[in-house]
């Protein structure tokens, strides 16, 4: 008995043992969604990116894998029983256990990081850095319809859920309308879609949207948060930048539904593509939003060094989703970035032109139609007479002025200094350098620059060879062009200037400033006709816009690591080069701007699709299929529904061919899109937060459109497009400019009625209202904005000047449309929400109405000639109706 009961026992436990072998082989451990977690909640922070102790980190498999500073391995794939990391995380010795005075790992933790080694300790690549795939369709249904609808269902079966009814028409209406373009449909529009019985109404409405001019103009409202677009420089000075024709660039190529991979792809290297167009130019001001230190006694080589550290933190947050910034310090901590990868992603644009001049240099010079096509003429002329390399010099020059070495590239000054810390200023007896200047080939100088007296002589060395003795005239400060003969000298040299001037008598004053030079060659055989055309249009002041442009090889810089992230410890030499955890440079593609571009815009990229995706889900329903926005990476809210993220990304890159329109038309049109709002007691119990979308949506309106939606019921909103932004009603007082004096300045005729996207933007002082509905001060890129819910809010509605003045002039409407109050109520809640409202909300309306009567605190804001009782009451009625929370939520 006891041989058979002993035999009985063995049997059990190796029937157990090969179930439980099999049943693991059948259930193996998945890294993402089960070792990862782990490994960043409880390790990483120790062994990882930015800290390694004991020489072991958990960021890559390689690192992972090898020997420790003990000697010992961590991981021994295949054998848990030979790790330490087994050995220590199930240790009772609290100087022994790990995590480190910390919180033990739990027994399912420790058995999942067991069975994951026994099974070989396979790597995983994260989610959101695996190739984008083509998605198997769940099945169809009656309701589930479209390919959205069915991805929706499944995850609703999944979660016990079912999807609300469709939605009335006016509130449909009034949803699509503001996600489309923003604020309501034109009333012809409206009217046509809510008469028509035609089955495909909506699908009509929805294209009518799509091609309004409006679309535009709201979806670029979104895009300048992430190109931290602004109207001025930013820093102490904060001084007018003129780059309004981004803006401008930005809306029309919404409107023309540029593909996104060519947007993204002009933005990021408009300059480098064959002979680009002065659009392309213009679409690169993308990344000369970065701010401009104007104050004096800062270090130049500092600030540009900040430009360029911003565009590669917003390309890969803006366009990518990911969290790169930090790389620039230490490798990622949780991401498989390394620090000199940052580096090497950073001389992709180290190259750029740009040095913190006070002018933005290099900008585009935007040339009158004459002066447009006297420039072509003359690159045709200098084509035929020299060469076609030639004319592009002089017609790519007479557009920019560039590439000429900005004078704050001198040093070694004796009575000499960067004025401002921005240009080169000569007084008597000076003495500055300019290094290495490429010579060969080059005897001619243009330069730029202002005479304060006459009798000056600017003497140009390059060792102990004078090569040029210019007298300098007296231009009474103003900015002048000139050109003059230099000695041909061959090779690279540090320039020395000297500068006399016997008529300076006063040792502090100054005779010469100057702002830039330009070396250059004398083969053009000018005749007296074409040179002077060159000169006037050279010379001659246009309006300008900052854009990128490339350094020509004299002039290219060296890009090395910054050790610890500190510009001034400098480390190795690197090349630009792209992560290698992702994939490589598309064949081909040159190591500049343009192949990071072509890199980026690769439908091998996992990121990009998938981040504009996301970023289109989450301005419809308040929230992406991955909630974090800015961070794909590891760190990141996983996505409630991967499979329909990859799906629409992987249609957007081939069957949409990169068309927005294209992707938010198959959202609008979805039956997900179109569900009823309200809010169930099972929706609440088992989907608290629409992560299923069992309904639509509830969300506040954003600041441009809260405020847009108000001018357009009220009949105020002005359609005029393009242009400077307007300045609207401001407070005194928000302004405090240093140095400048700059004021804002109330606009008329109309203007200050403009959509939002126009208003002038301020970096330290933004526009007010816009702020509190959480807008962005646009110092850096914005790739989600939180939204709150503060007191401010109700305070702006209801006391900003532009909801008082649009308050009276919706009343205005509401007394002309009937005689009867209750009726111009009605009227003006329909104006307002779209729909009529119901007795009970009428009847209290009436009520405030009554209550009111006189309402004389009303006479102070004389906005209207009309100050009846009956006028004044309808204003405080119109002003609620707009502060109600169905006007600001859509719903």
């Amino acid at each position: 008995m006891k041989r058979g009961y002993m035999f009985a026992v063995a049997a059990a436990v190796v029937t157990v043992a090969l179930s439980v072998y099999f049943f693991s082989r059948s259930n193996p451990i998945d890294f993402n969604t089960q070792v990862k977690p782990i490994l960043n909640k409880k390790c990483i922070a120790c062994h990882g990116g930015v800290k390694r102790e004991a020489d072991f980190s958990l960021l890559f498999r390689q690192e992972a894998m090898a020997k420790a500073e003990s000697g010992k391995f961590a991981i021994v794939p295949g054998d848990a029983s030979r790790s330490e990391l087994i050995r220590r995380i199930t240790s009772h010795d609290p100087e022994v256990r790990m995590p480190y005075k910390k919180d033990p790992l739990t027994k399912d933790e420790i058995e999942t990081l067991r069975q994951w080694i026994n099974e070989g300790a396979e790597w995983g690549d994260h989610w959101a850095y695996q190739a984008v795939k083509e998605q198997e369709l769940p099945k169809s249904s009656e309701w589930a319809t479209g390919d959205i609808d069915r991805f929706i269902l499944s995850k609703l079966d999944e979660n016990s859920l079912t999807p609300s009814r469709e939605t009335d028409k006016e509130t449909l209406l009034r949803r699509v309308s503001l996600d489309l373009i923003g604020m309501p449909a034109h009333e012809k529009l409206r009217q046509q879609f809510l008469n028509s019985n035609d089955p495909k109404a909506y699908e009509v409405l929805v294209d009518s949207l799509l091609a309004s001019k409006r679309f535009g103009e709201r979806w670029t409202a979104v895009w300048l948060d992430l190109a931290r677009y602004s109207d001025t420089k930013g820093y102490e000075r904060d001084y007018i930048r003129s780059i309004w024709r981004y803006r401008d660039w930005v809306i029309d190529a919404f409107n023309r539904d540029m593909p996104y991979d060519s947007f993204l792809i002009e933005q990021l290297a408009g300059d480098l593509l064959p002979d680009p167009t002065d659009k392309q130019y213009l679409a690169t001001a993308f990344h000369r939003n970065t701010m401009t230190n104007d104050e004096g006694g800062t270090d130049n080589e500092e600030f540009r060094t900040a430009a360029v550290i911003d565009r590669v933190n917003t390309t890969w947050e803006s366009l990518m989703g990911t969290t790169f910034a930090c790389v620039q310090c230490h490798s990622h901590p949780y991401d498989p970035f390394r620090h000199e990868e940052y580096y090497k992603f950073m001389a992709f644009f180290n190259n750029s032109r740009d040095e913190d001049t006070y002018d933005d240099y290099p900008t585009l010079r935007h040339l009158d139609d004459e002066s447009k096509k006297k420039l072509v003429d003359l690159e045709e002329w200098v084509n035929k007479k020299v060469s076609p390399e030639k004319a592009k010099e002089i017609y790519t020059f007479v557009k920019t002025w560039q590439p000429a070495i900005n004078s704050i590239q001198s040093d070694e000054f004796v009575n000499a200094a960067l004025t401002d810390t921005k240009w080169l200023i000569f007084r008597n007896h000076a003495k500055a350098r300019l290094k290495n200047v490429t010579l060969t080939k080059k005897d001619k100088l243009i330069y730029r620059f202002g005479g304060f007296l006459g009798g000056g002589v600017w003497t140009i060395k390059a060792g102990e060879k004078v090569i040029a003795k210019i007298n300098v005239p007296n231009t009474e400060g103003k900015w002048t062009i000139n050109e003059v003969p230099i000695t041909p000298i061959d090779g690279v040299h540090d320039l020395s200037f000297t500068y006399e001037n016997p008529k300076i008598r006063n040792k502090e004053d100054s005779g010469v400033i100057f702002d830039w030079f330009y070396f250059t060659d004398s083969s053009i055989p000018w005749d007296a006709s074409h040179k002077r055309e060159f000169w006037e249009l050279l010379t001659k002041e246009y309006p300008s816009t900052p854009v990128m442009m490339e350094n020509p090889a004299e002039l290219t810089r060296t890009t090395q690591v910054f050790e610890r992230g500190n510009w001034l410890v400098k480390g190795d030499t690197v090349q630009p080069d792209v992560p290698a955890s992702l994939f490589d440079l598309p064949a081909g593609a040159p190591k500049n701007r343009l192949g990071l571009a072509m890199w980026i815009t690769s439908k091998e990229n996992p990121l990009v699709s998938r981040t504009i995706v996301n970023r289109v889900w989450e301005q419809f329903f308040g929230m992406g299929l991955v909630e974090t926005l800015e961070d794909f990476g590891t760190q990141g809210i996983p996505p409630t529904h991967p499979e329909l993220l990859d799906h629409l990304s992987w249609k957007l890159m081939n069957d949409y061919n990169w068309s927005l329109k294209t992707l938010m038309r198959s959202i609008v049109l979805s039956n997900m899109y179109r569900q009823d709002s309200k809010v169930t007691e099972e929706h609440l119990a088992k989907d608290q937060f629409n992560k299923y979308y069992a309904r639509a949506p509830r969300v506040r309106l954003t600041a441009e459109q809260i405020r847009d939606q108000a001018l357009a019921v009220s009949g105020l909103l002005s359609t005029k497009m393009y242009g400077p932004g307007s300045m609207p009603y401001q407070p005194d007082g928000i302004w405090l400019s240093p140095y400048n004096g700059q004021k804002w300045k109330k606009d008329k005729d109309g203007d200050q009625y403009r959509r939002a996207v126009y208003t002038y933007w301020k970096r330290t002082a933004p526009y007010p209202s816009m702020m509190t509905f959480d807008g962005s001060a646009r110092e850096v890129c914005m790739a989600r904005r939180i939204r709150t819910n503060t007191p401010l809010q109700a305070l702006v509605t209801l006391n900003d000047s532009v909801y008082v003045e649009a308050a009276g002039n919706l009343a205005s409407r509401m007394l002309k449309s009937s005689r009867e109050v209750k009726d111009q109520i009605r009227n003006g809640f329909a104006m307002a929400m779209g729909h009529q409202p119901s007795d009970a909300e009428v009847d209290v309306l009436v009520k405030l109405y009554e209550k009111v009567n006189d309402a004389s605190p009303m006479r102070k804001v004389n906005y209207q000639k009309d100050l009846s009782p009956e006028y004044m009451s309808m204003t405080i009625v119109a002003s609620a109706i707009l502060n109600l929370d169905e006007f600001v939520t859509k719903n």
